[in-house]
């Protein structure tokens, strides 16, 4: 079986019903069902797929992920938004969790990629990362201090 989900940018998405929209055929007969999504970087969806204990390959433009019994292709239309091929055991059900768990993932690894960043630009700007707290919904606190007088 072959689905095709679209990952809609979250940006897009608001102005859309909330939940994944109700799947369509497309016209070579491929289900699609369309999932709403925060992922752009396709260095942090790599990450994210193998934090989902995908095997991933890329291939030009083209990112490939496989888990046991199901394999996905992930590209971007003309507008920069994805969409991904599944083959394999899968239905639109196991394709949306798969998509869900990738984007939670992802989200880890956009929090990690600011946190690095964060913490890399405070001395530039003259500060000190004092203590950093994660706390039990996995957000993450850090304190900063101002390591010279401002102005």
């Amino acid at each position: 079986m072959s689905i095709g989900v679209v990952l809609i940018p979250l940006a897009l998405a608001a102005a859309s019903a909330l939940g994944a929209a109700v799947p369509e055929l497309s016209a070579d007969g491929v289900l699609v069902q369309h999932v709403r999504t925060r992922m752009r970087d396709a260095a942090l969806l790599r990450a994210a797929l193998a934090d989902t204990e995908a095997q991933v390959t890329a291939a030009g433009e083209v990112i490939v992920a496989a888990w046991r019994d199901v394999r996905a292709e992930f590209s971007r239309d003309g507008q920069g938004i994805w969409a991904a091929q599944f083959t394999g055991k899968v239905d639109a059900e196991r394709a949306t969790a798969i998509v869900t768990a990738v984007d939670v993932a992802y989200g880890r690894q956009v929090q990690q990629s600011v946190l690095a960043r964060v913490r890399a630009q405070a001395p530039v700007a003259g500060m000190t990362v004092t203590s950093e707290r994660v706390e039990a919904d996995d957000s993450v606190t850090l304190v900063l201090t101002l390591d010279r007088p401002a102005g």
